[in-house]
């Protein structure tokens, strides 16, 4: 962090739209708004996950401020399961990562309550290496302790968290409350100062930052209705959150805490102390075993050369013909096997085909392969792909360049029923904690979003039908392109106070991420423990999306379920295919 422009306060604390059920924050906009006020870093915290993690990290980076990594964590009350609290771990640095990961797993897989996973305090306080501890304001066990009046468990819960985090644990405090909650507050704060005093634990005032401007308040209301089902009318639903909780500059925190400006320096401080960096375009892949621990490389070629001879003699049963495209095909294999080896794709490629062999092998119908990867000759020798690329002149380059670095991509077609085996013996050779799905997000496209914010202000069905059946059915298309290109909309938006309100929430929620699921067919595979790279949900999940994955240079597998590998499989002797497909269950192409 530059000392040439003379830091206040930094924002450790933030719910972006990752946080599923209750931010609204965009990422871009989030470090945008930073980069405008000058700030030289920026935390990203969601709500129990790291989702946002790699977009995050590398848009700070492009705006050279400091990414400061960390997640809000659910802590489990061993008293009243109905009524966990909350505490704010932040990532010092490599160790601090992995502990977090490591710990943010073991709550998704062994501790989870009605849908909440949550972490035991004793697993944090075993693994503490590398992280720093906010005690979570008002919703961590010190807060909800002094908040009961129970000075004694707070204070007792204070030098426990001292105790295993020596000089990384803070007192977290917050200004957000609002009408009657206010005094509630500013009890705590007062309370907390003491316990902070008579303890010598620092103190440190965040802001819990769940939108980005004041008036986004209503679009997050809404957001979390519609997470969970409320009506936004009504009156006894759960209202945990203030219209104070925007993205607030230096000056205004300073303003808010002007009576305690050391908790504003601290968040400065820990800011320095927290210096993870993520290493991005490093591949981690299983070490594949070969025979007498061969070079892989050299087994790589070895193996190629195997099933080239093979293939050559199914192509070209005559003997005499086959010498003579022999050096043809003797060229492109030393071609490409030298540059598979020099990208360091080895291991990749022997991984793919014996899992596609084995399906191959065991009644599992495989697809011939499509895509780019149908260029290579190593991947028709090694039988990941059943089509010659010389025989129909198709480029190796477009899969694998040097000149233009990209990822190897096979889109394997296993057949539907079969594939959950395919997975299943990859678990088992490779290890179940090296194998993992990869996350999805389903967003608020443009009528979805207008059929979600109809129904949370409870607008009847059949006119939020009317208006969303008005949006044109174009891929991609945005509510503001819709307005643009449909009359009757436009008309209804500017004569029509309910479809004004409708689209105008709708317009601030549009494209954010509303709910998580996972790539059924995309399982990443990796050289060490999932953990050490994503938060697993349930089932493994890797927490990262294959856009992000790509452009972070991971390597996932991609295993296409195809229902046509199927019917063809139950009935071969019925099974028609155009000309521009192979029958898998007789193992031939037809053109």
């Amino acid at each position: 962090m530059s000392e040439a422009h003379p830091v206040s306060f930094v924002h450790l604390r933030c719910h972006s739209e990752y946080s599923i059920t209750d931010g609204i924050v965009r990422i871009d906009d989030y470090v945008d708004k930073a980069f405008e006020e000058n700030m030289p870093a920026l935390g990203l915290t969601d709500l129990n996950n790291v989702f946002g993690l790699v977009k995050f990290y590398k848009k700070a980076r492009e705006k050279e401020i400091k990414p400061i990594l960390g997640a809000d964590l659910w802590i489990e009350n061993e008293i009243n399961r109905d009524q966990p609290y909350r505490i704010l771990a932040l990532c010092q640095n490599d160790k601090g990562y992995l502990a977090l990961s490591e710990i943010s797993t073991r709550a998704y897989l062994e501790n989870q309550y009605r849908g909440r996973a949550e972490v035991k305090k004793s697993w944090l306080l075993e693994k503490n290496e590398g992280l720093i501890i906010l005690s979570g304001a008002a919703m961590g066990d010190v807060g909800q302790a002094i908040l009961q009046e129970h000075t004694d468990i707070a204070m007792n819960s204070l030098k426990d968290w001292a105790i295993h985090f020596k000089h990384r644990f803070y007192i977290e405090i917050q200004r957000v409350a609002e009408g009657d909650d206010k005094k509630n507050e500013t009890r705590f704060i007062d309370q907390s100062l003491n316990l902070a005093q008579s303890l010598e634990i620092p103190v440190v005032a965040t802001q819990p930052i769940q939108f980005m401007d004041q008036d986004d308040y209503r679009a997050h209301e809404a957001r979390t209705c519609i997470a969970e089902g409320y009506i936004m009318a009504d009156h006894r639903r759960p209202k945990l959150f203030s219209h104070e909780q925007y993205f607030k500059n230096e000056t205004e925190m300073a303003s808010l805490f002007s009576d305690i400006p050391e908790a504003l320096q601290n968040s400065v401080e820990i800011a320095k102390r927290c210096n993870f960096e993520f290493t991005l375009g490093k591949n981690y892949l299983p070490d594949f075993p070969t025979p007498n621990q061969e070079k892989l490389e050299d087994f790589l070629i070895s193996e190629s050369k195997k099933g080239l001879e093979i293939r050559l003699k199914e192509l070209f049963p005559d003997e005499v013909k086959r010498n003579e495209v022999r050096k043809q095909y003797d060229e492109r294999i030393l071609f490409e096997t030298s540059i598979i080896n020099q990208m360091g794709f080895a291991g990749y490629f022997l991984i793919v085909a014996d899992f596609i062999n084995w399906a191959k092998n065991n009644g599992v119908p495989v697809g011939p392969g499509r895509g780019s990867g149908a260029g290579s000759l190593v991947a028709y020798s090694l039988g990941i792909t059943d089509l010659d690329p010389i025989q129909y002149q198709l480029l190796f380059e477009r899969f694998l360049n040097p000149d233009r670095v990209s990822m190897p991509d096979f889109d394997i077609d296993f057949c539907q029923e079969g594939r959950d085996r395919v997975i299943d013996y990859v678990k088992q050779k490779y290890g179940a904690g090296s194998v993992s799905q990869i996350v999805t997000f389903g967003t608020m496209a443009a009528r979805a979003v207008i059929r979600d914010v109809g129904r949370v202000l409870d607008l009847p069905f059949n006119f939020v039908d009317g208006i969303a059946k008005l949006i044109p059915m174009e891929l991609g298309i945005t509510l503001e392109d819709a307005l643009n290109k449909e009359p009757q909309l436009q008309d209804r938006y500017n004569k029509e106070e309910e479809v004004k309100e409708l689209f105008d929430l709708a317009l601030r929620l549009e494209g954010i991420a509303r709910n998580v699921g996972s790539g059924i067919g995309v399982t990443h595979l990796l050289g060490c423990a999932t953990h050490n790279f994503a938060t697993r949900v349930g089932y493994l999940l890797f927490h990262i999306s294959l856009r992000e994955q790509f452009s972070d240079h991971r390597v996932p597998f991609v295993y296409d379920g195809f229902r046509c590998a199927s019917r063809c499989h139950q009935a071969p002797d019925t099974c028609q295919l155009n000309a521009f497909h192979t029958c898998f269950c007789k193992g031939r192409n037809i053109f």
